[in-house]
């Protein structure tokens, strides 16, 4: 799989699970006291060193025991961090505003398409390297 290829099925499932992230926000819009998430962006670093460590790596913190036990959740796989973009709090302590997670799943779609035309731009790349036409 080529690097571009691998960059973005990566990217497809970041905003995948980004999605399903600002759906469950959308979800819980009148649950007390829920506080909108987000996930972090893939970091970037990996792809400049071929999936190694590199010096531009985000650290990432692993909750300590005496964390969890004050309520920290350990990640499961997915950087979850909270929604950077909110800028109310209801009276019940949400902070989900579906005016902004709606904004949310629009761009998340446009950047799909953009990744989706970037993967079949490849595709039709490598047909015609081939010297498979017109499909």
């Amino acid at each position: 799989m080529t690097d571009l290829i691998a960059g973005a099925v990566r990217q497809m499932k970041h905003l995948a699970e980004r999605q399903r992230v600002v759906a469950q926000n959308i979800a819980n819009s009148e649950t007390p006291g829920f506080k909108a998430q987000d996930v972090a962006a893939p970091d970037f670093g990996t792809l400049l060193d071929g999936g190694g460590s590199s010096g531009v790596a985000a650290p990432r913190v692993a909750p300590t025991a005496a964390m969890v036990a004050l309520g920290a959740r350990p990640g499961a796989g997915t950087a979850l961090i909270p929604d950077r973009d909110t800028f109310e709090t209801k009276p019940d302590g949400n902070t989900v505003t579906l005016e902004d997670q709606l904004l949310k799943m629009g761009q998340i779609q446009a950047d799909f398409a953009a990744v989706t035309g970037i993967y079949r731009k490849q595709q039709a790349l490598l047909q015609t390297a081939l010297g498979k036409h017109g499909g």
